[in-house]
Formats: structure tokens, C-alpha cells, sequence
């Protein structure tokens, strides 16, 4: 196996899944500083979040630690898996003043409640091998249990790269899920409603600063960064206006898949504040902001209506070519860094999988690369100050009755950030277009050329590798995808019988 080129033969985290994948349907210290009131919206600095009691490691019950998330024996790329719960009391929220679009929001907070739930640690099994920074990703709960899709599109750059990464039951749905799945083990959760859930990310964040040498096994973080996909990402929108200015515990955001309004920051039982429409992030930021959106969130979820300009806080990479979910998620939970899963990616272009109910096949796109180059670019932007490359939007031609994308004669879309799947294509890949049963309109579609199409685009095997290398290589030089995972995408055109 090929281990030893992708994550340098280290062995991989020992992971247990207690279910078969499935995809998600919607889907120490520069934050130690407190940030100056002045400028951040709120009355006084930044505090530190309350730290919680952390026990564990946890064992028992079925013996697996219930996520949703890779598939594949982590021990083999040299991480260990552990699990701790988290006990506390968490505040809610409500708003100072009225929430506007413009993100400026002031919230106090409201009732508090105890708590108790868990967080999933991921890190290098060697310490030598930390590079310092813990992702901490709030876990998806739109299939109705807790699921890690952040972790799935971007665990190829964390473990090649030494992060830690901790996902946190930041929600009730997953915290009752998970007590469902095995009741011996987690017996002891208790969730008391998703008005508490933005407190309960800042203490899961706060607790591994404070108790790193438990959560972490002695690894001492020097960045803790926040990341969310889907509905998580709708939370993180709420969290980065509302929250961050109050509790500085975070050092940056990967925001992945956001719509165009934010989460509730509260909710029945407690009072009911929903979001405006078209909701932006503050511009007084103090932690950096990455937003990674795909076709089906700047058309399909309106997120078209909140794009705002990059700052020095804040970028945003718009992906064509891209669905809000796609071919990866399942691929992805078995990529075992081997670099086989480049040929299985561009050989799903040609082939591309069906999802029950929709009617269409699904999108075949290379969101997953991007999101790899982003965790990478947040994590230089917050260690070093050196921002992610700013990336051109999305064309959008909004002279109809509806939004469209500008597309070019193969029928994918222009602008945006590009990867050899839209620059040297094989299919028309679009986060659009996808009709069928439940949430079938989120997972786009991809329609394979004809043979004849391909024939006349690549006359020969060696045209089509160099067209698909050039555009590769233009996603290093340009900043939006990894030299290794360019190798991958080479390897695989290498590979593949396309062209002639």
C-alpha cells in the first residue's frame, strides 16, 4: 500500500464506527489574549468559556465509539482514537438588540442548564507528530444522529499534515441518538435543548485548552479552530456573529456549505430568535473566516444573497463544478490515503453513482481537494498571518426571473475556483439540477460525455493526461489545491484509459 508516500507510513487512529456510513442529509493560545471591546461589538472583552469537567477516556457498552465518519482502521496512518464526556452548566442566548443582516450582533446571555455530553478525539499516536493545531468540529446531525463530514472531506491534509481533531455533540438530536445506539455506554449524556448547544461548542473548545492533558494525552495545542458542514455550518453563521465575540475561544472558521440565514440563536422551549434573511458575517471580525460554498448553496440554499467582499478577515471560496453533497462522502470514508481513491473519483465521472429516490446520477465534483487546501490555508492564516488566496466568485447571470450560472460549452459553470474536473472535463458536473424523493435537490447531478466527445477533447491518452496535469498544477500555483493531492489527481489521469 502506498502509505508511506501519501502520510508517510505512520499507522492509522484506531476508529470504530457503530453503524455503516451514511451520508449526512442537510445536511495555546493566540485566542487566549482577549480581544479588545473596542471594535468587536460587545460592551466588554472577550472572557474565556467556562471550562467543564471532563472524564474518560470513555469505554463500555458495545465497546465502539458511535459517529459517523471514516471507515478505515485509523491506526494504520499512526492516529489514535479516544472519547471523553463533558459535563457542565451552559448559558443561552438572546439578542441586546435587533439582529440585522449586517452580523453586528450583541447577545447576553440568558438561562443556563447543565449538561453532560461528548466530544471524539482523532490525533497522531506519536507526539512528534502534532503539528499543533485541533480542529473542532461541531458534528452534523440532519440524518438524525451525530456524523463527521468534515472530517471525512478534509482527513486526507489532517493526518498528513499531524492535527488533532475533536468532534463535538454540540446538539440534542445527536446527544439522544447517541445514547439511543448504546445506552450502557453513554448513559450518563444529557442534552438540555439546542439553545444551549453554542455555549456547550465554546466549553468543548475551551476544555481542550484547559485540559489538554487529558483530552490530548500531554499534546499541547497552539491553535484551536473551529469547522461545520451543512447544518453545522448554518450554526457556525450564528456562532461567528453572535457568539465569538463574547467567548474568544477560538482561533479561526472553516465554514463548509452555508445557506443564506444562520441558525436560531434560540429556540423553543426557550424564546423562539430566529435570523434575518440573507445574514453576513460581521465585519470587525477577530478570528479568520473561510467560507467554502458549492454550486448548491450560492443558487440552490440563496447563500448568493448573503456573499459579502473578502477582508482581511474574511474569504470566500465559491467551487464550480461542486454539490452541498456529493460522490465523496461515501469514497471519502474509505480513503485510506493510498491515493486509490483519485482513480475511483475520476472514474465515477464516467460512471457516476446513483442515490436511491433521486433521479439523476449524483455529483461527481472535487469539493473534497478544495476543502483539504482550505484546512490547510486557515491553518497557515492563523499561525502564521499569511491569508488564503482570494478566488474569483461564481458567474451569475441574474437578469431572469431566477438566478443562474454563466456556463461554458461543455455545460459547466464559469468563474469561481477551478479544479481539473471542470478545467479538463470528462463529464458536466453541477450542484444543481437533482430531482427526486427527501433531499435528493441537494446532491446535483453529473452527466458523463460521450465517447465521441471524449474522443474528440482528448484524440489520445497522453492529450487528455497533459490537459488534466496543466490544470492540477494551476490549482497549486493558484493556491486552492495541495501538491499532494495534485500528485493524486496526476497519478490518476496516468492511470485512467481516457483519451484516444
Amino acid at each position: 500500500m502506498y502509505m508511506k508516500n501519501r502520510w508517510s507510513g505512520r499507522v492509522r487512529p484506531r476508529l470504530v464506527t457503530a453503524a455503516a456510513l451514511i451520508l449526512p442529509l442537510l445536511l495555546a493560545a493566540p485566542s487566549a489574549v482577549a480581544a479588545q471591546s473596542a471594535g468587536t461589538g460587545s460592551e466588554t472583552a472577550a472572557q474565556a468559556a467556562a471550562s467543564p469537567t471532563v472524564t474518560g477516556p470513555v469505554t463500555g457498552g458495545n465497546g465502539a465509539v458511535v459517529l459517523q465518519g471514516t471507515a478505515f482502521d485509523l491506526s494504520g496512518v499512526g492516529y489514535t482514537q479516544s472519547e471523553y464526556f463533558l459535563s457542565g452548566n451552559a448559558a443561552s442566548y438572546v439578542p441586546k438588540a435587533p439582529l440585522d443582516p449586517d452580523g453586528r450582533w450583541q447577545v447576553t446571555p440568558a438561562s443556563t442548564a447543565p449538561y453532560t455530553t461528548r466530544i471524539v478525539v482523532n490525533r497522531p499516536a506519536d507526539p512528534a507528530r502534532f503539528n499543533g493545531t485541533v480542529v473542532v468540529e461541531w458534528l452534523n446531525v440532519s440524518a438524525g444522529l451525530d456524523a463527521a463530514p468534515e472530517w471525512i472531506y478534509t482527513h486526507d491534509e489532517l493526518i498528513r499534515a499531524g492535527y488533532a481533531w475533536v468532534g463535538v455533540s454540540a446538539q440534542a438530536t445527536g446527544v439522544t441518538a447517541t445514547r439511543a445506539a448504546d445506552p450502557v455506554r453513554y448513559a450518563g449524556l444529557s442534552h438540555p435543548g439546542d439553545s444551549y448547544s453554542y455555549d456547550i461548542f465554546s466549553q468543548a473548545g475551551q476544555a481542550v485548552r484547559d485540559s489538554a492533558a487529558t483530552i490530548l494525552d500531554g499534546l499541547r495545542p497552539r491553535s484551536v479552530q473551529a469547522a461545520g458542514e451543512s447544518q453545522s455550518a448554518f450554526r457556525l453563521t450564528t456562532y461567528i456573529d453572535a457568539i465569538q465575540p463574547l467567548v474568544s475561544v477560538y482561533d479561526g472558521f472553516l465554514v463548509h456549505s452555508r445557506r443564506d440565514i444562520g441558525a436560531p440563536l434560540s429556540q423553543a422551549p426557550q424564546e423562539d430568535v430566529p435570523t434575518p434573511q440573507a445574514v453576513r458575517f460581521r465585519t470587525d471580525l477577530e478570528a479568520p473566516v473561510l467560507v467554502v460554498q458549492t454550486e448548491t448553496d450560492v443558487i440552490g440554499l440563496g447563500s448568493l444573497s448573503a456573499r459579502q467582499a473578502d477582508s482581511s478577515r474574511l474569504r470566500l471560496w465559491e467551487v464550480a463544478g461542486t454539490a452541498h453533497a456529493d460522490a465523496y462522502i461515501g469514497m471519502g470514508a474509505g480513503d485510506d490515503g493510498s491515493g486509490t481513491v483519485g482513480l475511483l473519483g475520476l472514474n465515477a465521472m464516467l460512471s457516476p453513482p446513483t442515490r436511491p429516490g433521486c433521479a439523476s446520477p449524483i455529483n461527481t465534483g472535487q469539493a473534497h481537494y478544495v476543502l483539504d487546501t482550505a484546512a490547510f490555508a486557515l491553518n497557515r492564516w492563523v499561525t502564521t498571518g499569511v491569508p488564503p488566496a482570494r478566488a474569483p466568485r461564481l458567474e451569475v447571470d441574474t437578469s431572469g426571473s431566477a438566478p443562474a450560472f454563466v456556463l461554458d460549452a461543455h455545460g459547466n459553470a464559469t468563474g469561481g475556483l477551478r479544479t481539473p474536473a471542470v478545467d479538463a472535463p470528462v463529464a458536466t458536473l453541477s450542484g444543481l439540477g437533482q430531482t427526486g424523493e427527501s433531499f435528493c435537490f441537494l446532491f446535483g447531478t453529473t452527466t458523463p460525455f460521450t465517447a465521441g466527445k471524449l474522443a474528440t477533447l482528448y484524440p489520445d491518452h497522453a492529450t487528455f493526461v497533459a490537459k488534466w496535469s496543466a490544470a492540477a498544477a494551476r490549482g497549486v500555483a493558484t493556491g486552492f489545491i495541495r501538491p499532494a493531492d495534485a500528485a493524486e489527481l496526476v497519478g490518476a489521469a496516468t492511470r485512467s484509459g481516457i483519451g484516444g
